[in-house]
């Protein structure tokens, strides 16, 4: 099942992150809820949030496209060494690594989206800018997408 919508959320004095049960019930494999998660960098300073299955499909990807080239290799450095697995408390809440707070710039108010195979974790002021500078563009970019 695709993971969507969008969701405000607030990041607590112990950097932990309240995962919504819609979202997590869409992160649920075969039927069992998600009891962990990865989480790494994403583009634009955003974190992905991937199931345990997501996260292996997506490292089967990486792992048919590498090459010997240094921006790839130095791309895989860089993911893999700030993606952690983390689990979720009983609350439904993961705590999210300093580090990875860090690179998404990440303050109180965050934005929590379902994007098809993953969620991402974006700071609200940088979510805010990112939909006024490409919402006017959808169109087009639908039209790429479905090309």
């Amino acid at each position: 099942m695709a993971l969507t919508g969008t969701y405000s959320r607030t990041i607590d004095e112990k950097h932990r992150l309240a995962v919504p049960k819609r979202l997590r019930s869409q992160f649920a494999v075969a039927g069992e809820e998600a009891t962990c998660l990865y989480i790494a960098p994403e583009t634009e300073h955003s974190l992905g949030l991937y199931s345990l299955d997501a996260f292996e499909k997506l490292a089967t990807r990486l792992a048919e496209r590498t090459t010997n080239r240094a921006e790839v290799q130095n791309f895989l450095r860089l993911f893999y060494a700030r993606a952690e697995r983390v689990d979720m408390d009983g609350q439904g809440r993961i705590r999210i690594p300093e580090r990875l707070k860090k690179y998404a710039q990440l303050d109180r108010d965050v934005m929590l989206l379902g994007v098809h195979d993953h969620a991402e974790i974006w700071d609200s002021s940088t979510w805010e800018q990112f939909l006024e500078k490409h919402t006017a563009d959808f169109d087009e970019m639908a039209r790429k997408a479905f090309e």
